[in-house]
């Protein structure tokens, strides 16, 4: 099949006729929410310095992506359900494929160096300076978007319009085997290699809780507490190590002794460590290990939605090649994709109480601008 032809008949598939009037509302509904919600995290890392951490630069990225599938995306699909066919051309076509897997490919990039950074500062907080320091965020930021482009850039002339799930995606057949090797490693090692940290983190956090408890249960025994930065290697590895600051904040320096570090709670917040013995050493380990796990959760609910909206599709691609498959299920394993993007700044919103409090201050600000009494 040329070119020219796989453009010839640009309508969707008889098959979906009828759900298209679903899809579209569908469409509408993740377009609205996905814009406004991912609108809101980008003004919210404009207007509050104080989620603009290193880690959550992380999560900016990913937002940058979700920004562009629902504003810019999901509209023109909307418009493809709607009137039951491709209207935008071939060359649009083609832009529309490369952008859709490169934001695809940003969330994927992204979700593993937000593993990968909260697996490194939790084992090791100087390692994660070195690494993940204000010289080389940049490069972690643009990394996902260079990766993405070299992978499916190469794609450029067998992105067409798919009718079964009426857009524009990558021609199997022409594109295999590369298209099928690069979905494995996208979808398969990429997300098993998340998951993998994330159970390596779950791991290191159980074992510093399980330390803090013995030195408290041992605390109490003897009726006062030992310096916790001494007492374990489990726990100094959370603590010790230069401070997490956040990227418009200057770094503390460490004392002399160093028995005093601080820990970057989901807040943005300093939580200073180690300094003395008595209760409020242990107190203040023991809430910025929770702070620390509060945050991974919301992390890896992330990675959660992210494959359970994918790998329907994903597992279809793989295994149905020949479309064996109803129409209607591609349709809906398509569609289910959709989701993952206008579902983070939810997941933002109820799981981080900063991402919270900013999008609250982005709305008082906003009504502020619309309540200003207008000068005669």
């Amino acid at each position: 099949m040329d070119t020219n032809s796989s453009f010839s008949n640009l309508t969707c598939h008889p098959a979906v006729v009828n759900y298209r009037y679903f899809g579209a509302l569908l469409g509408i509904l993740v377009t609205a929410l996905g814009t406004v919600g991912n609108v809101m995290t980008v003004l919210a890392f404009a207007t509050d310095k104080g989620i603009r951490t290193r880690l959550n630069v992380l999560i900016l990225n990913l937002t940058v992506a979700d920004l562009i599938y629902c504003a810019f995306l999901q509209p023109v699909t909307t418009d493809t359900y709607v009137h039951f066919a491709w209207r935008q051309g071939e060359n649009m076509c083609r832009v529309f494929g490369l952008v859709l897997f490169l934001a695809n490919s940003v969330s994927i990039f992204s979700l593993i160096l937000i593993a990968v950074s909260r697996f490194v500062l939790i084992s090791d907080a100087r390692r994660f300076d070195r690494v993940f320091s204000r010289r080389t965020m940049p490069f972690f930021v643009a990394l996902p978007w260079m990766l993405g482009l070299a992978l499916f850039g190469p794609l450029w002339n067998i992105y067409v319009f798919v009718p079964s799930v009426c857009t524009c995606s990558f021609h199997r057949e022409r594109g295999r085997p590369y298209t099928t090797i690069l979905t494995i490693c996208m979808f398969g090692l990429g997300l098993g290699c998340i998951g993998i940290f994330y159970f390596l983190i779950h791991r290191k956090v159980k074992a510093v809780d399980q330390a803090l408890k013995a030195h408290r249960l041992e605390a109490e025994e003897v009726g006062r507490l030992p310096k916790v930065a001494h007492a374990s290697a489990a726990v100094r590895g959370i603590a010790d190590g230069p401070s997490i600051n956040s990227l418009s904040a200057e770094a503390p320096t460490r004392s002399a002794d160093a028995t005093s570090v601080d820990i970057e709670a989901p807040s943005g917040e300093m939580v200073p460590q180690g300094g003395g013995s008595g209760t409020s050493s242990c107190q203040t380990k023991r809430s910025s290990s929770g702070e620390f796990q509060k945050v991974t959760r919301m992390c890896f609910a992330m990675f959660l939605v992210y494959v359970t909206c994918y790998f329907p599709f994903c597992f279809l691609h793989l295994v149905d090649g020949k479309k064996r498959a109803p129409v209607l299920v591609h349709m809906v394993a398509a569609n289910f994709t959709w989701l993952n993007s206008c579902i983070n700044p939810i997941l933002y919103a109820i799981m981080n109480r900063q991402f919270k409090d900013a999008y609250c201050g982005v709305f008082r600000k906003g009504a502020k601008l619309f309540t200003r009494p207008v000068r005669q």
